[in-house]
């Protein structure tokens, strides 16, 4: 008996190691997923005013400064920007200011092949939402700033096209700009 048991194990471990090349692709894609999303769900947590998250296409280079971390991700920009931004709608704790490059707007269809179905498709995505346009070098200026205090998460995907990067600016969800100047004034009396 024991050595049926034994053969059995043993086939079945053979078995297990010869998965088909597409089924451990596959495999691996779910848990690069799973874990980009299950990272990106803890950073919301402990991600709070000032912080920021960069959705960024595959030219974003990688920053020096240790509070700036950077992750790779197997989605398309697009899934990674409303992934994001459904996290935020969620949380109670931040909102966002959102931050688009204002170079995107001048990209041509003919420089840029797919600019034109991208910039569509991103405003569906953040339509409502507070999303200002912004020279790049001024958007990278602000998060350089905010990283010699505060940490910022670059979530990199492999989409190659120019000025696609998306900043979300991590505000506070509970109090604003507007509350907090009624506070102040109400301090100063």
């Amino acid at each position: 008996m024991k050595k049926i048991v034994s053969i059995l194990i043993i086939a079945m471990l053979l078995g297990a190691c010869s998965v088909p090349q597409e089924n451990k692709k596959l495999v691996d894609s779910i848990a690069n997923e799973s874990n980009w999303k299950t990272e990106l769900e803890q950073t919301i947590k402990v991600f709070g005013h000032r912080n920021w998250i960069v959705i960024a296409d595959a030219a974003y280079p990688e920053q020096s400064n240790p509070a700036i971390q950077t992750i790779t991700i197997d989605a398309t920009q697009l899934e990674a920007v409303e992934y994001v931004s459904q996290l935020i709608e969620q949380a109670s704790h931040v909102d966002a200011n959102i931050f688009v490059d204002k170079e995107m707007a001048f990209v041509s269809e003919e420089n840029a092949k797919g600019i034109t179905a991208y910039r569509t498709n991103l405003e569906q995505i953040l339509a409502g939402k507070n999303t200002e346009k912004l020279l790049h070098e001024d958007i990278i200026r602000e998060l350089d700033a905010s990283a010699k205090l505060f940490n910022v998460l670059i979530i990199k995907t492999d989409l190659a096209i120019p000025y696609t990067s998306v900043f979300f600016q991590l505000e506070c969800g509970y109090w604003n700009a507007e509350l907090e100047e009624q506070l102040r004034n109400k301090m100063d009396k």
